[in-house]
């Protein structure tokens, strides 16, 4: 029987295409190899968002060349977001690479042999489900819309059918995946919104709870929030990329909203979802940033005190606007020193955030064991351990916090809210 491995790196986009790609090997009757040393297919789903992602790429590609080299018969193929429409190049620069194929797209050997490409098997109670490829923002420092093209819609019955599908394998929750959620349905023919598939989706029985991500601040709607308040599945934590707190810096990116915008829509949210929890992400160093315009950044962050900042240098992608006009002018040692200022906020608003919750009692859909410990998440997304030596996964506890983190909280646990019969967990 032969082998594949399938090597990932990057968003969970990436996640979820290496997971579909996975149960077409197994479907056309390949095993899973747990290194590529002993597989005779290698996959890399590539990032190169940030320089150091596509230097791990190329570094893992590199380590390649001398095991095609040993096994002339290994078949190695790479897509992701490394792959655009310079295949030529691409080939020039690592021959030895069989295939390159885009992003969401499956190989021909895949697509000539299946019709229905099969669903992931899952070993946890959670599922991505990709509902909208692409994106049309063209933020000046992005490569995604270059390599993974214009939005591009899945129809609603077809992503309900496979969340039925996904329940009825035992699947509790589904995260909806795209560049930009918000823009879902808008080149169907119905022209769907998400409020609508999240209408849809809490409508199915089995279902617990529904994530999405990530969201675009100038294209989520009021409706959205409403329905997000309304819907009980739909779990109160929403990923809202804010970039910059300045203007200007918001101007060059091309990101279509303003500081004052973002912070009213911030409040929105806020008045109409009581306890939501917010993550954003933060590009430091952009082209002529200056230190005033970060301090503005950082004072934002200290005064939305968001749940989660997920924060990167500034790095400069061949072929995007910001590399063609902008000169990357802020050193990298600042650079890094305004990622440490960003971090080291986020730590404290986290661990006083978090330490809110010592001695109240949260739900967590459990989701894995490690170190005798299991582990799940709360509906605001946060991470909670706890021990018990039963079974508990992918039941609904509620567990009693007795200890917090900037990162994590841990717990006893006090019931089981999954009404399953005959679970002693």
């Amino acid at each position: 029987m032969p082998s594949y491995h399938v090597w990932t790196i990057g968003c969970q986009m990436n996640r979820a295409e290496s997971e579909r790609l996975s149960s077409c090997f197994e479907e056309l009757g390949y095993r899973a190899a747990a290194t590529a040393t002993g597989a005779d297919l290698v996959v890399l789903n590539s990032c190169v968002v940030r320089q150091s992602a596509e230097n791990r790429i190329t570094n893992k590609l590199h380590n390649l060349r001398q095991l095609k080299k040993d096994r002339p018969d290994l078949v190695i193929a790479v897509t992701g977001c490394l792959v655009d429409a310079e295949v030529d190049r691409l080939k020039k620069s690592f021959p030895y690479v069989d295939y390159f194929f885009k992003p969401g797209d499956y190989p021909p050997w895949v697509e000539n042999d299946i019709t229905t490409p099969p669903l992931p098997r899952y070993t946890s109670p959670s599922a991505y489900v990709p509902i909208i490829q692409g994106c049309d923002n063209f933020c000046t420092y992005c490569i995604v819309p270059y390599r993974r093209g214009r939005e591009r819609s899945r129809p609603m019955p077809d992503i309900i059918c496979e969340a039925r599908e996904l329940v009825r394998l035992g699947i509790k929750a589904v995260t909806l995946l795209g560049q930009n959620v918000d823009s879902y349905g808008h080149d169907l023919p119905d022209k769907p919104e998400l409020a609508d598939l999240l209408i849809g989706l809490n409508r199915l029985s089995g279902l617990a709870r529904i994530r999405f991500l990530t969201n675009h601040p100038k294209d989520m709607s009021p409706r959205l929030i409403k329905t997000i308040a309304k819907l009980d599945k739909v779990c109160e934590q929403i990923s809202l990329p804010v970039q910059s707190g300045n203007n200007e810096i918001l101007e060059a990116m091309r990101r279509g909203y303003t500081e004052e915008q973002y912070r009213q829509l911030v409040a929105e949210i806020r008045s109409q979802i009581p306890g939501v929890a917010l993550s954003t992400d933060v590009i430091v160093g952009f082209p002529s940033e200056s230190a005033s315009q970060f301090q503005q950044t950082l004072d934002l962050l200290a005064e939305i005190k968001f749940d989660t900042v997920h924060v990167a240098a500034y790095s400069p992608r061949a072929g995007t606007t910001a590399t063609r006009d902008f000169t990357d002018n802020v050193p990298l040692p600042e650079k890094k020193a305004r990622l440490g200022k960003v971090e080291r906020l986020q730590e404290k608003i986290a661990a006083e955030t978090n330490a809110r919750l010592l001695g109240e009692t949260q739900e967590i859909l459990v989701e894995s064991r490690t170190k005798g410990k299991w582990y799940g998440r709360t509906r605001t997304d946060k991470l909670v351990f706890f021990h018990n030596g039963n079974d508990c996964l992918g039941q609904l506890v509620n567990i009693r916090i007795e200890k917090t983190s900037p990162w994590a909280l841990q717990g006893k646990i006090i019931a089981n809210t999954s009404g399953k019969e005959g679970t002693k967990c």
